[in-house]
């Protein structure tokens, strides 16, 4: 594919890795890649005769977000399991109000709440999802696989960049089986799994948009060997492996009931043998219980992160222990990324926000993840983004040459942003304002509407034929 851009444009303000910067014109591709960011003064464009930009005035661009974990199913489950008889609810009562919707879904009602989710995620800027999938069968006996290629189906109908990361599910809990609605989850092997991941691969929509990862869902379901299968064949193929970690109490219990250590510890133990990174490519979602130094050396063995803050306070989880991970190693606010999992609430601003929030509950102080100048927002815009984006193995989440254009447009007439300057607007978005003040997303270039009935303005229409 030529670098030649197919169109241009240029929003009143560009987010280029470290701030908001004017006049910056984005030169896209044919293949919605950008080709190029020129910047007031940086000279002239190749060749003489490049077409002019595209003006969005009273726009200012961001990456599209990346939310890193994701069960659109679960869309369904918006308003209920929220009444609670005496003394209250926890985890595992809201799971068996979920194993009752899993009971309940068919191939269209999967394929209507996924493309729910997927569209109310791009009216909230995000671009790109990794989707832990576990619900796997229609027919549990049958063992079809019949609800894989239907998420695939809805993502591309969205249309929303998609890591379908296949979930292995083989136990109940530690040498429990499978029963009931959990029978819609059985893969019982990484092979099994594997063997899944090929088929699927040649039935993808769109490879530009569409790709396959790994999941173990959880040392609970999945035994400590076949994490370790499933880990090493992941680093062959180059490809995500995602899991549960340390989400509740009860699940360290079991582990350590079962295998004499908690999950991460297990988790670690797969990391050894003295590669460099030997964790690499290995993401764990929640770590809500996760020991401090536990949590600091996966990330220092390579590994990855995902909180999801608005879940993990619906189900009253717990808050991640990031401060005092933090001062064990500083690299655990690079190894960060950002999920809407549940999906009760799909809003990737407001998880960015609650990510320090819930560290400044916790803590009593502010300015929990800070950079070196200070700056909370921009720790939050990168597990929004290039977190995520390292997470499930994409080129995305940053405005650059050879990135594809997975653009959020702000718009910066509307009365949450009043009165922010270039300099502040991060802040304003990030702590200030709501997912109404995004005007549009872009993937790959082609633009679509931010919030539901909200017109996509001509400037913001796709720049390519």
């Amino acid at each position: 594919m030529s670098d030649s851009p197919a169109g241009a444009l240029a929003a009143e303000l560009t987010w280029t890795g470290e701030r908001f910067e004017a006049g910056v014109r984005l030169e896209i591709r044919a293949d919605g890649r950008l080709a190029r960011l020129v910047r007031p003064g940086g000279g002239p464009t190749a060749g003489s005769d490049a077409a002019p930009a595209r003006p969005l005035p009273r726009r200012a661009l961001l990456p599209g977000f990346v939310n890193a974990h994701s069960h659109a199913f679960q869309r369904g489950l918006r308003g209920l399991g929220e009444t609670f008889a005496a003394p209250g609810g926890d985890f595992w009562s809201w799971r068996a109000e979920m194993y009752g919707l899993v009971g309940r879904i068919d191939r269209d009602r999967l394929f209507d709440l996924s493309l729910g989710a997927f569209r109310e995620m791009r009216a909230a800027g995000i671009t790109s999802v990794g989707e832990f999938h576990y619900l796997h069968h229609e027919d549990p006996d049958a063992r079809d696989f019949a609800f894989d290629e239907v998420v695939l189906a809805a993502a591309a109908e969205a249309p929303i960049r998609i890591v379908l990361l296949v979930a292995c599910y083989a136990a109940g809990g530690p040498g429990r089986p499978l029963e009931g609605a959990q029978r819609r989850f059985a893969v019982d092997t990484p092979d099994e799994l594997w063997r899944q991941v090929d088929r699927l691969g040649g039935r993808l929509a769109d490879p530009s948009t569409q790709s396959l990862g790994a999941v173990a869902h959880s040392l609970r379901a999945v035994p400590p060997e076949a994490v370790a299968g499933l880990r090493s064949e992941a680093r062959r193929r180059g490809v995500p492996l995602h899991l549960h970690v340390e989400e509740q109490r009860r699940e360290i219990d079991e582990c350590v009931a079962a295998y004499g250590k908690r999950p991460m510890e297990l988790l670690l133990g797969l990391g050894a043998g003295g590669e460099d990174e030997p964790l690499a490519g290995t993401t764990a979602v929640h770590c809500t219980h996760t020991r401090p130094e536990e949590l600091a050396r996966f990330v220092e063995a390579g590994g990855r992160v995902c909180v999801c803050p608005l879940t993990e306070a619906s189900l009253g989880d717990g808050i991640p222990p990031l401060a005092a991970a933090l001062e064990r190693s500083p690299a655990v606010a690079g190894a960060l990324c950002l999920g809407t999992d549940s999906n009760a609430r799909i809003s990737m601003a407001e998880e960015a926000r609650w990510l320090e929030y819930g560290q400044r509950l916790a803590g009593e102080r502010r300015g929990v993840l800070r950079d070196r100048a200070g700056r909370v927002a921009p720790t939050l815009l990168a597990a929004a983004t290039s977190g995520g984006a390292a997470a499930l193995g994409l080129p995305t989440g940053e405005i650059a040459a050879g990135r594809p254009a997975d653009l959020v447009a702000l718009d910066l007439d509307h009365p949450a942003l009043a009165g922010a300057t270039p300099a502040a607007l991060l802040e304003a978005f990030l702590f200030g304002a709501g997912d109404d003040a995004i005007a549009a997303t872009a993937l790959a270039g082609r633009w679509s509407a931010g919030r539901p009935g909200r017109a996509v303005a001509p400037a913001e229409r796709t720049l390519l034929a």
